[in-house]
C-alpha cells in the first residue's frame, strides 16, 4: 500500500522538476553556412553553454544562417540573441554607414572576437587567373546576398571601381555549395572571407587543381588605411593544394556580437561558459589554436561591450 508520505515526496519532486524545467531559458546564435568556421564557433558556444545547463539553466542553439549581415538583423529583430559577424559589418551596423546607412542598429553590442579572416580566392588553374584583376570577364561566385563575404566582396569591387556586372557571371552560391561549383567547371573562381583551415577551401583545392589568388595593390592598401577594421592577411603558403607559398591578401575578424536587450547573466554566463574552457574551445577548430584572451576581448569590436561580457572581464582583471 502507497504512503502518504511517498505520495508527497513524489508531488514534491515533481514540482520541482516542474520549477526547474520554467526557469530554463533558451538563446539561439546565428552562425553562417555549416561548411564554414562560424557554424563551428556558434555550435563550439553552445557546446560549452549546454555542458552547465544544470547549473545555469540556460539553453544554447546555433542553426545555420546566411552569415554576418543576415545575423545582425536578426538580432536587430530580436529573432537571434547572439550571432557572429565580421568586423567590418559589426562597424557598419553600430554607425549606421554602407550596408546599413539608414539602418544603424544603435543596440548592437560586441561579446569578444574570434580568428582572422582572410579574403580568399580561390581559382580554377585553367582559368589562367594569376591576380585578382584577372578574373575580370571570368565566372565568378560573389556570395549570397546577406553574407558577410557578399557585402565585402562589393567593398572591394567599389574600391577598384568595378562592380560585378565586369564579370562574365556573377553567381549567388551561398559557401556550401561554391566549392562543388567550382569542380564542376560551372565557375571560374570562388570567395570566400574566412579562417583557415577552411574545409570548403580543401574541398575545392583537393577536387581541381586549383589555386589562391593575392589581392593586393593601390586600391587594397588604401581600403585598409581607411579602414582600422580591415587588415593585411597572410594565407600560409602548403595549407592547400596548388598554393605552396604564402599569399598576401587582407581580412577582417570573426567577432562575437549581441543586442543590449538581451539581459546581462545570459551573456556574462556565455562568457564564462568559453573562457572558464578556454583551452577546450581552443581545441575545437584549427582555426582557434593561436586564439589569446587579450586579442578576444580588444581587437575587431567597434560596437560597445555589453555590460555582460564587461562584469566577466573586469572578474579576471582584464579590463579594468
Amino acid at each position: 500500500m502507497t504512503s502518504f508520505r511517498t505520495i508527497a515526496v513524489a508531488a514534491g519532486i515533481a514540482v520541482a522538476a516542474t520549477g526547474a524545467a520554467a526557469q530554463e531559458r533558451f538563446i539561439t546564435i546565428g552562425t553562417g553556412g555549416q561548411t564554414g568556421v562560424y557554424f563551428v564557433v556558434g555550435q563550439s558556444i553552445c557546446r560549452l553553454v549546454n555542458r552547465g545547463t544544470a547549473e545555469h539553466n540556460l539553453k544554447c542553439t546555433a542553426p545555420s544562417t546566411g552569415g554576418s549581415i543576415a545575423n545582425i538583423n536578426a538580432i536587430s529583430a530580436g529573432d537571434m540573441d547572439m550571432g557572429v559577424a565580421q568586423s567590418d559589418w559589426q562597424y557598419h551596423a553600430y554607425n549606421g554607414s554602407s550596408e546599413f546607412e539608414g539602418k544603424q542598429v544603435d543596440k548592437l553590442r560586441a561579446v569578444f572576437s574570434v580568428h582572422g579572416e582572410p579574403f580568399t580566392v580561390v581559382a580554377r588553374a585553367d582559368s589562367g587567373a594569376a591576380t585578382f584583376d584577372d578574373l575580370f570577364g571570368k565566372r565568378v561566385n560573389v556570395g549570397n546576398p546577406g553574407s558577410g563575404q557578399r557585402a565585402t566582396m562589393d567593398v572591394v569591387l567599389n574600391a577598384m571601381g568595378k562592380s560585378s556586372s565586369d564579370f562574365a557571371l556573377a553567381s549567388e552560391l551561398k559557401p556550401a555549395e561554391q566549392s562543388a561549383a567550382l569542380g564542376d567547371n560551372k565557375v571560374d573562381a570562388i570567395i570566400y572571407t574566412v579562417g583557415h583551415p577552411n574545409g570548403s577551401i580543401q574541398e575545392a583545392t583537393s577536387t581541381v587543381d586549383a589555386v589562391i589568388l593575392p589581392v593586393t595593390g593601390e586600391a587594397i592598401d588604401k581600403l585598409v588605411a581607411d579602414n582600422p577594421y580591415y587588415a593585411k592577411a597572410t594565407i600560409p603558403g602548403g595549407m592547400y593544394k596548388g598554393t605552396d607559398n604564402d599569399v598576401d591578401t587582407f581580412g577582417v575578424k570573426a567577432t562575437f556580437v549581441t543586442s543590449a536587450d538581451v539581459p546581462d547573466d545570459v551573456v556574462y554566463t556565455v562568457v564564462k561558459a568559453v573562457f572558464d574552457n578556454f583551452d577546450r574551445f581552443k581545441g575545437l577548430h584549427p582555426a582557434f589554436a593561436n586564439l589569446q584572451e587579450a586579442d578576444m576581448i580588444a581587437d575587431g569590436l567597434s560596437a560597445p561591450l555589453h555590460p555582460g561580457a564587461e562584469q566577466y572581464y573586469r572578474e579576471r582583471g582584464w579590463i579594468q
